[in-house]
């Protein structure tokens, strides 16, 4: 039988980039799965929130796309996506899960009703459970059918994988100083209030895509709305972990940008500060791991091999035997696509995109074991690339 996903895949196939993949493969999906407008944006990995790029189909993007992001964060909805990244099923219809009862969502009532919405089938594109990529399809006439969420819900994981596989890092990006981190303040309705001419600069790198005027006199990025919308129901209880998220920027260089709300007087929730700034090695360590599904265990190999480490150390220093060391490396050359460990090093660690680390980083992720190292020599070399292969 012919798979009904293949149009779909055949045109992410052929994608250049994260850009040129959602406009692909919502012109095919379309055919499959009729709607009159649409939402396809990239997230962060390890925290699911927005991050460039966004494709905005025949819907606002100024005003009406910060606050569909607002209500998806602040507010009481059904099927938020943070559900259906956990979720056994990662994609769901809105008046399927409301019993046909649609205005039981906030976002229905406050935005999609107004704009002629008659249903949303959303999904997560995920790889178990790391978020890639979200999307939203909009229809005006009748609801999603099952076999059209079932069809979404299984081009999840593939269209996830291709977007991974952007992430990764450049074959070179240019030389650039490292800025200060720049700041912006939000207020309690979520205007900016200030920024310094660093985040000014930082904001000027950011990749074209939905903006709100401010009266700071720049256009903020949803992504960077999003962030300190997030600070918000986090403080609010809405939701856990970080407000926190990178964003490539058009040098093909990673920007960290992470929130938190302040506390005023009286313990009552003050401004949002949010911080623009380079990412981190530690920022960076995390990335590169998802972006080639590495494990911890292997990442932290990854780098002691960068910096010149041969088997017996890393085995020495990681607790383990030199044969367990070289069957984790082979397993680094196939995910890297590599076949020696200078190949590893020029692919994973040059000079333009992740700096020398001091010692290897633990990247823990849930139901996997943390994975401990025995650093003996903090201040050891820089990158080292050498020509062997797994020993």
């Amino acid at each position: 039988m012919t798979d009904p996903r293949r149009p779909v895949l055949s045109a992410a196939e052929q994608a250049a980039d994260a850009s040129e993949l959602f406009s692909r493969a919502s012109a095919r999906l379309r055919r499959l799965v009729p709607y009159q407008s649409a939402v396809w944006t990239a997230a962060d990995p390890e925290t699911g929130l927005i991050t460039a790029p966004m494709l905005v189909e025949n819907l606002s993007a100024g005003e009406g796309c910060a606050t569909y992001w607002e209500s998806e964060l602040l507010e009481e909805n059904v099927v938020p996506f943070r559900q259906l990244a956990r979720a056994s099923v990662p994609a769901a219809g809105l008046r399927a899960a409301t019993d046909d009862l649609p205005a039981r969502s906030a976002r229905f009532r406050r935005l999609l009703l107004s704009q002629g919405v008659h249903d949303e089938l959303r999904a997560v594109l995920r790889i178990g459970n790391r978020p890639w990529g979200l999307v939203s399809l909009f229809r005006t006439t009748d609801a999603f059918q099952p076999d059209e969420v079932a069809l979404l819900a299984d081009l999840s994981r593939p269209l996830a994988e291709r977007l991974r596989g952007f992430a990764r890092p450049p074959e070179s990006a240019p030389r650039t100083g490292s800025p200060a981190p720049g700041l912006i303040l939000f207020d309690a309705y979520g205007e900016a209030t200030s920024i310094n001419d660093e985040a000014r600069h930082h904001l000027a790198l950011l990749p074209p895509g939905p903006s709100y005027a401010s009266a700071l006199g720049v256009e903020l990025p949803i992504w960077v709305i999003g962030t300190a919308l997030q600070a918000r129901a986090i403080a609010d209880g809405w939701d856990h972990g970080n407000a926190r998220v990178r964003i490539r920027t058009t040098e093909g260089r990673w920007l960290s940008c992470h929130a938190s709300c302040l506390t005023g007087p009286g313990g009552l929730p003050g401004p949002v500060a949010l911080v623009i700034e380079p990412a981190t090695p530690a920022d960076l360590a995390v990335l590169v791991a998802d972006a080639y599904g590495l494990t911890s265990r292997e990442l932290q190999i990854t780098q002691l091999v960068a910096r010149g480490t041969t088997t017996a150390e890393i085995a020495t220093t990681l607790f383990l035997s030199p044969h367990t060391v070289r069957d984790h490396i082979k397993t680094v050359f196939a995910k890297a696509r590599v076949s020696s460990r200078g190949e590893l090093v020029a692919r994973l660690f040059t000079e333009h995109y992740w700096p020398a680390l001091p010692e290897p980083t633990a990247v823990h992720r849930p139901g996997e074991p943390a994975a401990h190292a025995r650093i003996q020599d903090p201040t050891s070399a820089p990158l080292a690339p050498q020509s062997s292969p797994a020993d």
